[in-house]
């Protein structure tokens, strides 16, 4: 029994080894296998949440570990993949070290969300798993588009992308949390209208779609805030 109780932290234990994994194909120049390992990292954390909450094994050392984990795979893995492509096209040395910004304020995103209470319904900036799915489609929109990768291969462009998703981990802004107290369509319509416009873009994009489904995710929860203020008035 005192085992089973120890699955959710093997299961983050794997997050963080997918992590380090894709650190590894960075350091090869495969981007496209680190992208790969940051889907498999988020698989593993969501599978340790269920788990823990299946098996009631949910601790403080967990939740630590957790933290851990995804400040490599959600915060120092996405900044590698910044930093090589910025590091290929920047006009001067060191500019692409400002990709580490991404690490900096994914971990200090994850910091706060563990002692703030109010993200426990909805999320207080991006979520980091959001940016780093984010930025595992990069790699293939540049494959797949070459219009795309003729922006994505500015340096002003890149440093833009770098120091907004850098702010938008650490912003105030209410996000939305699929996170259902009921399954009422009134009081979910827009993770309701998220789901499934998100399958939508999915279907239509594949893998590259995934800036495109942060984007959408940002517009939506964005949208729900004036309408809640409205309502509020």
């Amino acid at each position: 029994m005192k085992i089973i109780k120890h699955i959710p932290n093997f299961l983050t234990c794997c997050n963080l080894f997918s992590g380090f994994m894709g650190i590894i194909f960075v350091a090869n120049y495969d981007l496209v296998g680190a992208a790969v390992m940051i889907w498999v990292a988020a698989g593993f954390d969501f599978l340790d949440g269920f788990a823990a909450r299946l098996l009631n094994a949910q601790s403080p050392i967990g939740k630590d570990l957790d933290s851990l984990a995804d400040a490599v795979t959600f915060g120092v893995l996405p900044a590698f993949i910044m930093f090589t492509l910025l590091d290929k096209v920047a006009l001067y040395d060191h500019v692409a070290l400002v990709a580490g910004l991404i690490a900096v304020a994914s971990v200090v995103r994850l910091a706060k969300f563990n002692h703030d209470e109010r993200q426990s319904d909805r999320f207080i900036g991006l979520p980091t798993p959001a940016n780093a799915l984010l930025i595992s489609g990069l790699p293939f929109l540049m494959e797949q588009s070459t219009w795309w990768r003729s922006y994505l291969e500015r340096p002003d462009v890149l440093v833009f992308l770098i120091l907004s998703l850098s702010y938008l981990l650490l912003a105030q802004l209410p996000l939305i949390a699929l996170k259902f107290k009921s399954f009422a369509l009134k009081p979910n319509i827009f993770r309701y209208l998220l789901i499934v416009l998100s399958i939508g873009l999915g279907v239509i994009g594949g893998v590259a779609a995934l800036p495109a489904i942060i984007l959408l995710y940002l517009v939506l929860s964005m949208i729900e805030n004036i309408v809640s203020k409205n309502k509020a008035v």
